[in-house]
C-alpha cells in the first residue's frame, strides 16, 4: 500500500515543480506514470524512494520501496553487491558458514539464509551469470547496469517497485525478459516509461501534469482511447466557442448599426422640431453614453469568449503543424541508393559478422537494423555513412545527402542558441522572419530563441532537429535514426512519428521500440 497526500516539490531556485500530488497504489497494482518531459515524474519517484524530500504533503507506505533509477553513473565506483545493498549480508553468510558465528554476523544476515541462491537465480534470469558480485558497476554496459538493478528486485523481493524508464538500455532479448517479469511478478509496480509495449502490460495509468494526477483505470491503449475521446470533446468545445464568438461579433455589429440608425433618426427629428442647441447637446451625450455602454457590454462578452477559446486552443495537440514539408519530387522511388556485397568488418583481425552481408537499399525504403547489443549496428551505420571502409566486400552509395540522427541529437551544437542553430541549416538564404516562423511552428517562441542548445531536453532537441531539417534547402535522401525515442516522452514520440510518416525519402532506424517501428511503417529489416 502506498498513499500520497498533497505532495509538493520545489527546486532549489524556488521554482515550484509540482503541487498537491495525491494518489493511492494498492497491493498487486501495476501502475504506469506518464506525462510530458519536465513535469516531474522522475522527481516524484525519488521522493517516494526517500531520495528527495517534498516541501509539503505526506507519504504513507507499509514498507521501503525498491527503486530502479534511469541513470546509474553514481554507482560506477561501487561493486554490484554494494549497489544492490547485499554486500554485508553475503559477507556475513560466508563468515558464518566458515564458523565465525558472531552476534554481528547473525544480525547482518537477519535469517536470510537463501540470499546466495536468490542472487544466482536472479543473475541467471537476467543473463548475467558471468558477472562477479564484486565486479565494479563502472565496467558494465548500460544494459547490464539496468539488468543488475532488475535482478535486485528478485533478490530483495520488495512489496513495491519503482522503475524509471527500465527498458531504455535493453535490447530486444532484455526487453522480452523485462516484459515476462512484469507479467509474472506479485510486487506492486509504479513505472515511468515511454515504452508502449511495456505500458500495455500494466492495469492502471496515472497521467501527471501541472494540474496534478489524472487516473485512468486501464493500460496504455485504454488511456490513449480515453485521451482521444477527450480530444474530440475538446475540438467540439473549440468549434462551439468559435461559433459563439462569431455570433457575438455579429450581434455587436447589428446592435451598433441599429443604435446608430436610431441616434441619427432622433437627431434629425430634434433638428426639425427646433430643440434648443443646449438640449440637443444633452440628448447627444446621452445617446453617446448609451452607445458606449452597449459597446462595453458586447466587448466584455466577446473578450470572455475569446479568452475561453484561447485557453481551449492551447490545450489542443500541436503535432499536425510539425511536418518536414519536403518536396516529393526529390525522391525517385525504387532507385538503388546503397548496395552491399559480401560486406564485413573486423576488429583485432576477427570478423564482426559471422556471415558476410548482402543487401540493397532502395529510395523510399523503410528499414530497421536489428541485432543484440554489440552485434555491430552502429558499425554498419558508419559504413553506410562512409565514415568506415569495409575490411571485406564492396559497397556502392549513390545517395547525395544522408542525415544521421543519434539519440542525443548530436548534430546540434551545444555552444549555439536556438536561433543560431537554425541559421546553421539555412543554406537557401531564408529571411530572418521565415526562420522565426518555422521555429514558432515547432514550439520555439520568441522567449526561446536565445536559449542555449545545451539546456534543451530530449524532446526539445528532437523538435529543433526536425525544424532545422525543414530549413535546409536540400532534402536528405536517407535519414538514419539511432534509438531516437530513448530520451523522449510519449507526446514527443508522437510528434516524431507524425513527421517521419510525412517524409517520403529512405528511412533506416535502429530501435528496440516495436510500437514505434510499427507506427512509422517499417517494412523490412537488416538482421545482424
Amino acid at each position: 500500500m502506498l498513499i500520497l497526500q498533497n505532495i509538493s516539490y520545489q527546486h532549489e531556485n524556488k521554482n515550484m515543480l509540482f503541487q498537491n500530488i495525491s494518489f493511492t497504489i494498492n497491493k498487486n497494482d501495476k501502475t504506469a506514470l506518464v506525462g510530458n518531459n519536465g513535469v516531474g515524474k522522475s522527481t516524484l519517484l525519488k521522493i517516494i524512494a526517500g531520495q528527495l524530500q517534498p516541501i509539503s504533503g505526506q507519504i504513507i507506505q507499509n514498507s521501503i520501496p525498491y527503486f530502479v533509477p534511469q541513470l546509474f553513473g553514481q554507482f560506477n565506483d561501487v561493486s554490484i553487491s554494494e549497489a544492490l545493498s547485499i554486500k554485508d549480508k553475503i559477507k556475513s553468510l560466508k563468515e558464518i558458514l566458515e564458523g565465525n558465528v558472531t552476534e554481528e554476523n547473525l544480525q547482518l544476515l537477519d535469517d536470510d539464509w537463501t540470499i546466495e541462491e536468490r542472487c544466482t537465480e536472479a543473475l541467471s534470469y537476467w543473463q548475467l551469470q558471468d558477472l562477479d558480485l564484486e565486479q565494479k558497476m563502472g565496467t558494465l554496459s548500460g544494459g547490464q547496469k539496468t539488468k543488475v538493478f532488475l535482478a535486485g528486485i528478485m533478490i530483495q523481493q520488495p512489496d513495491l517497485v519503482l522503475l524509471d524508464e527500465p527498458s531504455n538500455h535493453l535490447d530486444f532479448a532484455g526487453r522480452k525478459l523485462l516484459y515476462d517479469f512484469i507479467k509474472s511478478t506479485s510486487s506492486s509496480l509504479l513505472i515511468v516509461s515511454h515504452d508502449r509495449t511495456l505500458l500495455n502490460l500494466l492495469n492502471k495509468t496515472f497521467e501527471m501534469s501541472k494540474n496534478g494526477i489524472a487516473a485512468y483505470g486501464g493500460n496504455y491503449d485504454f488511456y490513449n482511447e480515453q485521451k482521444k475521446i477527450e480530444k474530440n470533446a475538446l475540438e467540439l468545445d473549440v468549434q462551439s466557442k468559435e461559433k459563439a464568438l462569431k455570433k457575438a461579433k455579429e450581434k455587436e455589429r447589428e446592435t451598433i448599426e441599429r443604435q446608430n440608425k436610431l441616434d441619427s433618426r432622433g437627431k434629425k427629428k430634434q433638428e426639425k422640431s427646433g430643440v434648443a442647441r443646449i438640449m440637443m447637446n444633452t440628448l447627444r451625450n446621452k445617446a453617446e453614453n448609451s452607445s458606449s455602454k452597449l459597446k462595453d457590454v458586447h466587448a466584455e462578452k466577446i473578450s470572455g469568449i475569446s479568452d475561453d477559446l484561447r485557453q481551449l486552443r492551447s490545450s489542443l495537440p500541436v503535432i499536425d503543424q510539425m511536418k518536414f514539408g519536403f518536396s516529393d519530387t526529390t525522391f525517385l522511388k525504387g532507385k538503388t541508393i546503397f548496395r552491399a556485397e559480401e560486406l564485413n568488418y573486423s576488429y583485432n583481425n576477427e570478423s564482426l559478422w559471422k556471415e558476410n552481408l548482402n543487401f540493397e537499399i532502395l529510395s523510399g525504403d523503410r528499414l530497421s537494423i536489428k541485432g543484440l547489443n554489440g552485434s555491430g549496428k552502429t558499425t554498419l551505420i558508419r559504413i553506410i555513412l562512409g565514415e568506415l571502409k569495409p575490411k571485406n566486400g564492396n559497397v556502392t552509395s549513390l545517395a547525395k545527402k544522408t542525415i544521421y540522427i543519434d539519440q542525443d541529437y548530436s548534430l546540434l551544437h551545444n555552444d549555439l542558441n536556438i536561433y543560431e542553430q537554425a541559421q546553421q541549416f539555412n543554406d537557401c538564404s531564408l529571411e530572418e522572419h521565415d526562420i522565426k516562423m518555422r521555429l514558432n511552428r515547432f514550439l520555439f517562441s520568441q522567449n526561446d530563441w536565445n536559449k542555449s542548445c545545451n539546456t534543451l531536453s530530449g524532446g526539445e532537441r528532437m523538435r529543433l532537429m526536425l525544424c532545422c531539417l525543414t530549413i535546409s534547402n536540400e532534402a536528405p535522401e536517407i535519414i538514419i535514426l539511432d534509438e531516437p525515442t530513448n530520451n523522449l516522452d510519449i507526446q514527443n514520440i508522437e510528434i516524431l512519428t507524425a513527421a517521419l510518416n510525412e517524409y517520403q525519402g529512405t528511412l533506416i532506424v535502429i530501435s528496440h521500440d516495436e510500437s514505434f517501428l510499427d507506427e512509422i511503417k517499417i517494412k523490412g529489416s537488416i538482421m545482424l
